[in-house]
C-alpha cells in the first residue's frame, strides 16, 4: 500500500480553531461499515447508538502544559521546548527550536531561572535530552511557566488550557490530548452509565509519533513511535466480561483502540492463541511500551466499535480507522464530511465507527 492512497482534499476553513462552548454539541457522522451508510447526528445523540452491556473504552490520560520558551544562557536566544517523554529523575526528552542552538552542554533558562535546563545529549531524530534544574515541585513550575502543545495547525491562542483536556484526564503525561474524549461531558458519562453502560479506563500518554507526517513511500515502511500505557485490573474485568457476554467493546479515540489491541496482542503472544471457554481472556492487566500501527490488513481483537476525530490526510490515524471500515468507505465518508462542512481535526466533529 502506498501512503498516496491515504489522501484527502481538505480545504483550510475546515480546520477547527477553537472549541465548541458546549463539548457535546459537535456533530456526530455515523458510518456503518456493513453497508456503508451514513448518518448525521450530533454527539449527544450518541446515547441512540449504544445498548445496555456495551463497554466504553476512555483514556484517562492528561495533557502536561508541555510548551515552554526559554533563552540560552549567555547568549538570551530565543529556545523552544516540547516535553516528549520522561526519562529518568529530571532527565525528559524533547524537541528543540532551533535544534542547532541545543548543542550538548547548553543551558536554558525559563521564567527568568525558576526553571533551568541542560541539554546532556541527543537521541534519535534529533531529539535533545535535557536535565531539569529548580526549587519546589516541577509539575508546580510547568503549570506556571508552559503552555499547552497544540497542534501546528491550530494557531487561535486556547483561552482557557482545560478544554484541551477530557473532563475524565486524571494521569499526567501527554504531549496531545485524546481528542475523541473531548466531546464527553460529565453529564453525558452519567446518561451512559445510568443505560448500563460499563466504562473502562485506560491510560496511554500519547507523544507526538502519532501525528508526525509519515515520510515513507509505503505504508509498512513506516515505524511508529512508542508510547507508554496501562491497563488495570478492573479494566482488563470489565472489557473481558463484556466479550464474553458478547456485547461490544467501543474505544473512545484511536489511542484507546491501540492500548487495548497491543494488550491483545501482548496477551496471545504469551499464551500462543489457545484460550478457549468460559474463562477466556482478551486482555490482562499490564503496563509498557507499544508502537502497534494499525493498518488495513489488521484483525481486530477487541475492538467492536470506535469513536474518533476526522484525521490529517496520510495520517496512521487515517490508515487506522481504513483498518476498521475499509479505505474506500473512510475516504468516502471524509468525502461527504467535507462536503457537509463538518469541522475537522483536535477540535472538530466526531465520527462512530459501528
Amino acid at each position: 500500500m502506498d501512503v498516496k492512497d491515504f489522501y484527502y482534499d481538505l480545504p483550510k476553513e475546515l480546520i477547527a480553531q477553537d472549541p465548541l462552548e458546549d463539548r457535546s454539541s459537535s456533530r456526530l457522522l455515523v458510518l456503518k461499515r456493513g453497508s456503508g451508510e451514513l448518518e448525521h447526528r450530533h454527539f449527544a445523540q450518541i446515547l441512540d447508538y449504544l445498548s445496555p452491556g456495551d463497554c466504553l473504552v476512555i483514556n484517562n490520560t492528561k495533557v502536561i502544559p508541555a510548551r515552554l520558551f526559554g533563552e540560552k544562557e549567555g547568549t538570551q536566544a530565543k529556545i523552544e521546548i516540547l516535553l516528549l517523554k520522561r526519562k529518568e529523575n529530571d532527565i525528559w526528552e524533547t524537541l528543540v527550536k532551533p535544534g542547532k542552538k541545543a548543542k550538548p552542554g547548553t543551558r536554558i533558562s525559563f521564567g527568568g531561572g525558576l526553571l533551568v535546563g541542560e541539554v546532556v545529549g541527543i537521541v534519535e531524530d534529533g531529539n535533545r535530552l535535557i536535565q531539569f534544574t529548580y526549587e519546589g515541585i516541577f509539575e508546580e513550575i510547568l503549570d506556571c511557566l508552559g503552555q499547552m502543545p497544540l497542534p501546528p495547525y491550530i494557531t487561535h491562542q486556547l483561552k482557557d488550557k482545560n478544554r484541551y483536556q477530557t473532563v475524565y484526564a486524571k494521569h499526567d503525561g501527554s504531549a496531545a490530548a485524546p481528542t475523541a474524549g473531548l466531546h464527553f461531558t460529565p453529564e453525558l458519562l452519567e446518561k451512559i452509565r445510568a443505560m448500563g453502560v460499563q466504562i473502562a479506563e485506560v491510560t496511554l500518554h500519547v507523544g507526538l509519533g502519532t501525528f508526525r507526517p509519515v515520510k515513507a513511500e509505503h505504508v509498512q515502511e513506516h515505524h511508529m513511535h512508542s508510547e507508554y500505557y496501562e491497563l488495570d485490573n478492573l479494566a482488563a474485568e470489565i472489557i473481558n466480561e463484556t466479550k464474553r457476554k458478547g456485547n461490544r467493546v467501543i474505544c473512545v479515540g484511536t489511542t484507546s483502540c491501540r492500548t487495548v489491541e497491543s494488550v491483545a496482542a501482548k496477551l496471545q503472544a504469551e499464551t500462543g492463541g489457545e484460550q478457549q471457554g468460559k474463562e477466556r481472556q482478551w486482555v490482562r492487566p499490564c503496563h509498557g511500551w507499544t508502537d502497534i500501527f494499525i493498518y488495513p490488513g489488521y484483525q481486530f481483537q477487541v475492538l467492536d466499535a470506535l469513536i474518533t476525530n476526522f484525521h490529517l490526510p496520510e495520517s496512521t490515524l487515517v490508515m487506522l480507522v481504513s483498518a476498521l471500515a475499509g479505505r474506500e468507505r473512510i475516504l468516502a465518508a471524509y468525502e461527504e464530511a467535507v462536503k457537509e462542512n463538518y469541522r475537522f481535526f483536535s477540535f472538530g466533529d466526531a465520527m462512530l465507527i459501528i
